[in-house]
């Protein structure tokens, strides 16, 4: 009797893992025909009859209850179910191919020299304190860490893996986000004492506001009304071009600003700077790690991306850090 219960239950075992892996076989075979652009392409990859490809879509479609694909004898085209579908499959598929690259190379040692571009004032804080001690672990790389505000071409300028803060989800780049991050209106009390704190945007036309100044500073301060994001032209008696000076400038009472939470989280848990508008924050300026493909990337790319994604995940990391 317990000899044929356990023969029922690995029947049952077997059977439910021959469905998942004929559903995981229905989705690659989707992604891989839309990849390819038709059915006789992608089975000609596979080494299998074309028939049998659309039998695995077939099976797929009706499962799901949806049409995820227009066939004709000379064309595909994504249905909006499709397109929608495609997106999950594809990430779907990354991560478990990034999974099984994890596993296979946690023997093997992450060796070679990276490139790192990062803006000026993120990297002093936070990327360049973690180097050291990335490369304690990883002995056999070495690393170059470029700090600059610009927009670097990652495959012209042989960059192996850029740091940006910016909004990515309508990006072509391929990017890792590393951690959350949005922009708030800080000011010292001593500054709110004397002009007033702002409860909406529009009162900011009252305040003494200390911008960026350069190249795309017109663009002004973004917040986020009534479900739009909306720019808000600002003005005060002093502007700068690095982000610093103005932290700096709103330490001293001189006015507002308008910054990254990376940058003023210690000041803010420990009273120096007061946030305001926080119901207005607009999202986007996450911080992203970006490559120029996702296939094939070095282990020390990896290891690297994993080290900063571990190292900001840690609790009170950006209380300790920022300065």
């Amino acid at each position: 009797m317990e000899t044929r219960l356990k023969i029922i239950s690995f029947m049952r075992f077997y059977h439910k893992c021959k469905g998942i892996m004929g559903q995981f076989r229905q989705i690659s075979t989707f992604v891989e025909v839309v990849a390819r652009g038709s059915l006789s392409a992608a089975a000609r990859a596979e080494g299998i009859a074309p028939a049998m490809i659309g039998r695995r879509l077939d099976a797929l479609e009706q499962r799901l209850g949806v049409k995820l694909l227009q066939r004709t004898t000379r064309k595909l085209a994504l249905t909006n179910e499709g397109a929608a579908f495609l997106e999950d499959c594809q990430r779907i598929l990354a991560d478990l191919e990034e999974a099984e690259l994890a596993v296979a190379e946690r023997s093997v040692k992450a060796s070679g020299h990276l490139l790192i571009s990062a803006p000026a004032g993120f990297g002093r804080q936070h990327v360049a304190p973690l180097i050291p001690s990335f490369v304690a672990e990883h002995r056999d790389v070495t690393v170059a860490l470029n700090l600059n505000d610009r927009l670097v071409d990652l495959i012209g300028e042989g960059i192996d893996v850029a740091i940006r803060i910016a909004s990515l989800s309508d990006s072509s780049l391929v990017s890792t986000k590393l951690a959350d991050n949005h922009r708030v209106v800080v000011g010292a009390p001593s500054y709110l004492k004397r002009a007033g704190t702002p409860r909406v945007p529009g009162d900011l036309i009252k305040h003494n506001c200390l911008a960026i100044s350069g190249e795309g500073s017109q663009r002004g301060w973004t917040f986020r009304e009534n479900g739009k994001n909306v720019t808000l032209k600002v003005s005060g008696n002093m502007v700068c071009n690095d982000g610093e000076v103005l932290h700096d400038w709103a330490l001293a009472g001189k006015g507002l600003a308008w910054r990254s939470m990376w940058e003023v989280g210690a000041e803010i848990a420990s009273g120096q700077l007061v946030t305001m508008l926080d119901q207005f924050a607009a999202p986007g300026n996450d911080i992203y790690a970006v490559f120029a493909q996702r296939r094939h990337l070095p282990l020390r790319i990896r290891a690297f991306v994993d080290f900063l994604r571990h190292s900001y995940s840690q609790p009170d990391y950006w209380r300790e850090r920022a300065i």
